[in-house]
């Protein structure tokens, strides 16, 4: 299972905060000396502490739909009840801007958040993350648009879909409610849950979160690929593509190629592919 979501809600605004600062610099023409990228990626987070119970991670299983159609399934009913687990933890995040790039109207800028266990100081998790921001770029050079990554070029490439059937398929059906449920893991961002927010954004209703449709896909790949053994993902990685309503069926293929599992995620009521990624895993399942 991924576990609890952190709350990025502090971070994106910052993020968003330095983008507007240099972005006024910048708008008054086209390369303008008075910003320095370098601002950006220097720029120094706060350390963040989040302190997460079992009540927290049974809500973010249900959040992301297990036990959905079935409150006893035995692979997944360890996720929302566990009566032998630990109390709590506490994990601290330290963030950092790992890159910026300038693509004319826009600037895209590249998150690195390392997540450690309060107590022993051990490393538990790394999560990385790419936010678009509209109306912030053209801070440098049209002719040399200013690109930096700490990253290699490789590690963020998406392999192809196949073209082939897909090894196994998972059809869920999400609930009308759904974005309701999973913004108590965190993301209160109204435009899950604001009617005339979602309006204003362009959307016909309030949308799912996209870590939510990200949770859907991974449940379906544990299930069927690590045949619930959650102990197998190594890493994860997704693209959005689309918007999700709650209530839309979502069908999740799989390919399994070596060690790692392509996927994708497409919405049944319009026919449209909304994620895309991969997990890689540390051994397939010797039932496969």
């Amino acid at each position: 299972m991924c576990g609890p979501k952190p709350n990025y809600t502090t971070l994106r605004q910052k993020l968003i905060d330095s983008s507007h600062s240099f972005s006024k610099n910048s708008m008054a023409g086209a390369g303008s000396s008075e910003f320095n990228p370098e601002s950006v990626i220097s720029y120094k987070f706060p350390e963040t502490l989040y302190t997460y119970t079992e009540r927290d991670a049974a809500i973010y299983a249900l959040g992301i739909g297990a036990c959905g159609n079935d409150a006893v399934d035995n692979k997944e009913l360890k996720y929302v009840y566990n009566a032998d687990g630990q109390e709590f933890i506490q994990i601290l995040n330290k963030a950092s801007v790992a890159g910026l790039h300038d693509k004319g109207k826009a600037a895209v800028i590249e998150i690195e958040i390392v997540s450690y266990e309060k107590e022993s100081g051990e490393p538990l998790c790394m999560n990385r993350m790419s936010i678009y921001l509209r109306g912030s770029g053209g801070f440098s050079k049209p002719s040399r648009p200013y690109s930096y990554s700490r990253n290699p070029s490789n590690q963020t490439a998406f392999p192809k879909i196949p073209k082939s059937q897909p090894f196994a398929v998972v059809e869920e059906c999400t609930q009308a409610s759904l974005a309701l449920l999973y913004r108590l893991s965190g993301d209160d961002n109204p435009l899950h849950s604001d009617p005339l927010v979602a309006s204003i954004a362009g959307f016909s209703r309030p949308i799912l979160h996209g870590l939510c449709t990200l949770g859907f896909a991974i449940r379906a790949i544990i299930g069927r690929i690590c045949r619930g053994d959650h102990t197998l993902i190594k890493s994860i990685s997704g693209r959005f593509l689309l918007h999700v309503y709650p209530g839309e069926t979502l069908i999740t293929e799989m390919w399994p190629e070596a060690s790692r599992v392509i996927y994708q995620v497409k919405v049944k009521e319009r026919n449209r592919a909304v994620l895309l990624g991969f997990v890689d895993l540390d051994r397939i399942n010797s039932s496969l």
